[in-house]
């Protein structure tokens, strides 16, 4: 890398290597006409099912620097666009992650963009219309979007609530990709790359997969994630035995329950080798 790219204010937000990702429908085509048109894009899918890396992959395609806010319930809008701060020689403005994407370009992304305060998710509207803008009231300042600046964000739908859920007003201006967890046989094809298992393992992984599934709405949010299931993949990898695995990885970070602990437990014996 030439010393000026190294200087880039976004050179530590570059992907030196290409993500994995599998397609699972046309969401790579959906994003990159949105990129195109620089509109803003809103992934919509349950925890854990590849909305992340998509991502990453997707930065890394189109070669922009990428961004990534995990939102908060505590997180301001000072959080994202920036900051007076005192140092050694007076007051400084730092600019936030926001704003470094927007004056450089980059892609921003915005994770479970529903955790942070309806307050706080205001600051990015002037950046999802024909406006492209930041307003920083702080500095007096309104700053336009790079060309090659991105705003992505997603959300758990399955999370929603009267007190946690994107206004209309604020959905309504993204367009959306939906995910869900990949067919068997993808997701079985996916564990056994990611977590470094056989083929035999990895589809025993995605029947209890399944099987944890079934059980949405009997005392579990969600079922097992296929993030889960490659967490549960090393550690059998590790040597763990995979019922303790599965245990470790899905049973005990899915529910504190002990009844539905049960339920679960019983339903993924019945996968198990």
């Amino acid at each position: 890398m030439s010393t000026d790219a190294a200087a880039h204010p976004l050179a530590p937000f570059r992907l030196a290597a290409e993500p994995y990702y599998r397609p699972v429908a046309d969401e790579i085509a959906v994003f990159e006409a949105a990129f195109a048109h620089r509109l803003p894009v809103m992934l919509k899918g349950p925890t854990g099912c590849g909305k992340t890396r998509f991502v990453e992959y997707m930065a890394w395609r189109l070669a922009r620097p990428l961004v990534t806010v995990a939102a908060h319930e505590d997180m301001t809008a000072a959080d994202l666009a920036g900051r007076f701060l005192l140092n050694p020689e007076g007051t400084v403005w730092q600019d936030g992650p926001l704003t470094l994407a927007v004056r450089h370009g980059g892609l921003c992304y915005l994770d479970e963009i529903v955790e942070a305060r309806q307050d706080t998710t205001v600051v990015i509207h002037p950046l999802t219309d024909a406006r492209r803008v930041l307003p920083l009231e702080k500095r007096g300042e309104l700053i336009a979007a790079h060309p090659d600046f991105q705003l992505v964000i997603s959300y758990n739908p399955g999370y929603q609530s009267a007190v946690k859920d994107l206004k209309e007003s604020t959905k309504q201006r993204f367009i959306a990709i939906d995910f869900d967890y990949p067919s068997a046989p993808l997701e079985a094809e996916i564990v056994a790359r990611e977590a470094g298992v056989d083929e035999g393992m990895a589809q025993v992984l995605v029947a209890i997969a399944a099987a944890s599934r079934r059980l949405r709405g009997q005392g579990l949010d969600e079922g097992a994630s296929t993030r889960m299931l490659i967490h549960a993949g090393r550690l059998a990898c590790a040597g763990v035995p995979l019922e303790a695995a599965v245990n470790a990885a899905i049973v005990l970070p899915i529910t504190d329950d002990a009844d539905v602990r049960a339920g679960l437990r019983a339903a993924i014996s019945a996968c198990l080798p």
